[in-house]
Order: C-alpha cells, then structure tokens, then sequence
C-alpha cells in the first residue's frame, strides 16, 4: 500500500479546522471513517482507483452511500474525486484522528508485553504514563512473545523498550563493535 501521508495532510487539517469551528469533531470523525472503509471495501477499491470512472460520477455515488450529507460533507467528497485523493481517505481519516487527539489531550499508547497484564497493572501504568505525558491516554496493549519478557512502549515519537529482547539486541550490538 502506497503511503498517502503527504498527500493526506492538507486535506485533514482543513477537516479539522471545519470542525473545530462548526463544533463537528464527532461527525467528521463518523464521517471519514465511514468513507476510509468504503474506498477500501473491494466493491469499491477498483473502480475508485480506476482513471475511466469520471470524477463526478465518483463523488456522488460516495455522497449517496453516506446518506444524509450536509453541503460541506458533499463538497469535501466532491474535491477529493476531482483531485483523484480518494485513496488517501484511510490516512485522512486517520490523521484527522490524531489531530482532534491531540486537541483534545488524548493519546493512544501502545504498550507490547510479553505477558498479559491484569487490570490493576494496566491501571497504574496509564495513570504514571498520563501524568508523565500529561494526556488522557488509551492504553493499546498488544500481546508479543518475542520480547521474552519486560514491555516496549510508543507514545507517539516516544519509545521506551525495555523488554529482555532489546536489551540482548543492544548487548550484541555493543560486543559487535
């Protein structure tokens, strides 16, 4: 899959921006994950990636499978067909996420473990976290044998590894030197 991030960023941050000042967060939120799935959806990916389907023709077939779409809605749909971005809509979306996050002092953690944590574990950690953050964190936690034991975190550019296999990992690489 190509990377659309360049691409992707003009357009979610005008998203944003037409949310925050017509307090839409939630519905652009809806909306955009609605039309990410959509243009993924097999049905749909070949003919919106396909250069003989008019543009036009594109925008509003997506307009009608959302529904009840207000103006802005429609002409947001409208640009990105007519600038062929609508493979881009999974990164916009995904941006725009990160972007009312961010507004919003929320940050999604991802936490890799050896092993499960319990509640109580899971708690503390994302309440230490948050404070150290200072962000409302949701605490992602992915289960990875591999790491043999400890955890490896990322919290946006964050990474904290302390997990026994980066530490082997940089014990061989400084007996390598």
């Amino acid at each position: 899959m190509a990377d659309y991030s360049t691409i992707a960023r003009p357009y979610a941050r005008a998203v944003f921006e037409l949310a925050l000042e017509s307090d839409s967060g939630q519905l652009w939120a809806d909306r955009l994950a609605a039309l990410a799935e959509l243009v993924q959806s097999p049905e749909m990916a070949d003919w919106v990636n396909s250069p003989l389907v008019p543009p036009a023709e594109l925008g509003k077939v997506l307009s009608e499978a959302l529904g009840d779409l207000d103006e802005a809605g429609r002409n947001f749909i409208r640009l990105l067909a007519e600038r062929r971005r609508l493979v881009a809509l999974p990164e916009i979306a995904r941006q725009f996420d990160q972007l009312r996050a961010e507004a919003e002092g929320r940050m999604t953690v991802e936490l890799r473990t050896a092993r499960p944590l319990d509640d109580k574990t899971r708690k503390a950690l994302t309440e230490a976290l948050g404070r150290r953050l200072g962000r409302q964190l949701e605490l992602n936690v992915i289960e990875d044998e591999e790491l043999l034991g400890g955890v490896m975190l990322r919290a946006g550019d964050l990474v904290i590894d302390g997990s026994v296999k980066g530490q082997l990992d940089r014990l061989a690489a400084a007996m390598s030197h």
